[in-house]
């Protein structure tokens, strides 16, 4: 095999990082597939650390050791992070998303696969550092999102469900109580689904007074499970709030259906004492 040129060396090396977050890659990897000094590859890597690190976009960390190597840790800057949430407020502010019954409408916003993209970048910023195992939402409305942040975190997605399916083996299942209308609901998880003990973030679209997510956290119970974050894309004013300890990307603020308006801001992602934003 023909030895790499620099340039291409770095382009090839630089995307597989991107394509493997968290994912420890040994030097000697590198240096076997370019041909190619490991003196040289930790140059290329701090080249490609020093790119990260300008555009805000992440770093590379490199682990000492006979069984270290590199990874990729992926995040953004605060005013990146700050330009994602003024876009999510700029869509959702459009009053033609008002609903009957003063609801909003949001499904074309999880099909858009740059700005679930850029969510998912944004719940890797916020959850960084923790030791994460799995990413738990509910169907239908969180699953791209969970996607979009397990894609970063780089761990499973375990999809808590409203009814029981056959193909799913044993499951477990509990009685939660929504907390806006009082409506006795099921929340159902497979039993092979999720490993006892695992520690999990609960990713949601919508919270109002929280009784879905305090059921998805009681369901997790039954599994010894530890919830070490709860993320929403949007949370509302509710008089009833079951949930205190999460984190929103955005707050709608107010939906009026008789003036076709609707006030939308950021959330408390960056308000968050134990969310520490990179600078």
């Amino acid at each position: 095999m023909e030895k790499w040129k620099r340039s291409a060396r770095m382009v090839d090396m630089t995307q597989r990082l991107l394509d493997h977050p968290y994912t420890l890659l040994p030097l000697t990897t590198f240096a076997k597939r370019y041909q190619a000094a490991k003196s040289s590859i930790s140059e290329d890597l701090a080249i490609i650390n020093e790119v990260l690190a300008n555009d805000g976009s992440g770093m590379i960390e490199t682990v000492a050791g006979a069984a270290g190597g590199v990874r990729y840790i992926p995040f953004y800057k605060e005013e990146r992070v700050e330009t994602v949430l003024d876009e999510i407020c700029e869509e959702l502010s459009n009053p033609v998303r008002i609903l009957p019954g003063g609801f909003l409408y949001m499904s074309d916003l999880l099909g858009k696969p740059q700005l679930m993209r850029r969510i998912g970048k944004v719940w890797a910023t916020v959850f960084q550092g923790q030791k994460i195992d799995a990413i738990v939402t509910v169907e239908t409305k969180g699953i791209p999102l969970a996607h979009a942040a397990a894609s970063f975190l780089q761990v499973p997605v375990v999809i808590v469900r409203y009814d029981t399916r056959v193909t799913e083996g044993s499951v477990v299942t509990v009685n939660t109580v929504s907390g806006s209308s009082r409506r006795m609901k099921q929340l159902s998880l497979a039993k092979r689904s999720l490993p006892e003990g695992s520690r999990v973030v609960i990713i949601d679209d919508f919270m109002r007074a929280g009784g879905t997510v305090k059921g998805m956290q009681e369901l997790l119970k039954e599994f010894d499970a530890e919830v070490v974050g709860v993320g929403v894309l949007a949370d509302a004013k509710s008089e009833v709030r079951l949930v205190r300890d999460y984190v929103s990307l955005v707050s709608v603020l107010e939906i009026n259906e008789e003036a076709k308006t609707i006030v939308v801001d950021r959330g408390n992602a960056l308000l968050k004492e134990e969310v520490e934003m990179p600078k």
